[in-house]
């Protein structure tokens, strides 16, 4: 129900547009020619990222540069077949997502800032990035679907 109007309106999980008229056909999920893609990530905080402080530690000091030695040392981890990059982000990751082991689940263009969604977009299915720099820090990305 609309808070500003009171009305009922309608809302395409997928698409996530919104109409006032019912629609007349089932929402149906975007095809895979990459509209949406699915991604777990694994994220490192350093002392200069936009919010220096997570579930782990309330004040993160490292530098950017431990940050990216941290990043390569999971994903040497993780392509040695030494860790699982679930168990990984689970016990390692500085983003909240480590609770369901890095899973962002699906999203779109728009939806993540920009370095991330190019690196995201570019991977293939089954695909780990190289170190991925954002606002947040730096992160892996594996793509899931």
């Amino acid at each position: 129900m609309s808070r500003s109007t009171g009305q009922h309106y309608y809302l395409n999980i997928y698409t996530k547009e919104s109409q006032w008229d019912r629609p007349t056909e089932e929402a149906e999920q975007p095809s895979s020619d990459a509209e949406q893609v699915q991604c777990s990530h694994l994220l490192v905080k350093h002392c200069k990222s936009r919010r220096p402080s997570s579930w782990r530690e309330e004040t993160i000091t490292r530098t950017v540069e431990e940050a990216v030695e941290l990043i390569k040392e999971y994903r040497e981890q993780i392509d040695s077949g030494k860790a699982e990059f679930a168990d990984l982000a689970s016990e390692l990751s500085d983003c909240s997502s480590a609770k369901r082991g890095g899973d962002l689940g699906f999203f779109g263009r728009g939806a993540m800032q920009k370095p991330f969604e190019d690196a995201a977009f570019a991977l293939k299915v089954g695909e780990l990035s190289e170190p991925v720099h954002t606002d947040s820090g730096v992160h892996i990305i594996l793509r899931v679907a």
